[in-house]
């Protein structure tokens, strides 16, 4: 095989026009991903991009949004229990799922401001 697949460079998820600021408060303010500028190029498009770990998420707008509330990216995280507590006490629904305990790994879901499912798990 001639090439090699090297990871995930970023997880783009969509969002409604106007979205920016929304995005900002969740991802930033809450999540506490650090924004990062999008290309010169890309900027009249809309949207915001943060950085996650060493991934990337792009929130990009989407004239026609629907919300992802079954396909979904998912994010492993340090602490799991610590991130949960903080998102209930922002009021954030948080939804426990066990269906992978047996496995070592405790994860939960939330969606973003638009609708959007998010994954949140850790290994054991």
């Amino acid at each position: 095989m001639a090439y090699n697949y090297c990871g995930l460079d970023h997880v783009q998820l969509a969002a409604p026009e106007g979205c920016e600021a929304e995005a900002r408060r969740f991802f930033n303010s809450l999540l506490g991903w650090p924004e990062i500028p999008k290309p010169e190029l890309l900027q009249k498009r809309g949207g915001v991009w943060f950085q996650c770990g060493t991934h990337q998420v792009h929130i990009g707008v989407q004239r026609d949004f629907v919300p992802a509330t079954k396909a979904h990216p998912a994010f492993h995280v340090q602490h799991l229990n610590k991130l949960r507590e903080h998102l209930l006490q922002n009021n954030i629904q948080v939804t426990d799922d066990e269906a992978r305990a047996d496995e070592g790994v405790r994860r939960f879901y939330i969606n973003d401001p638009f609708g959007n499912r998010l994954e949140f798990l850790e290994y054991h």
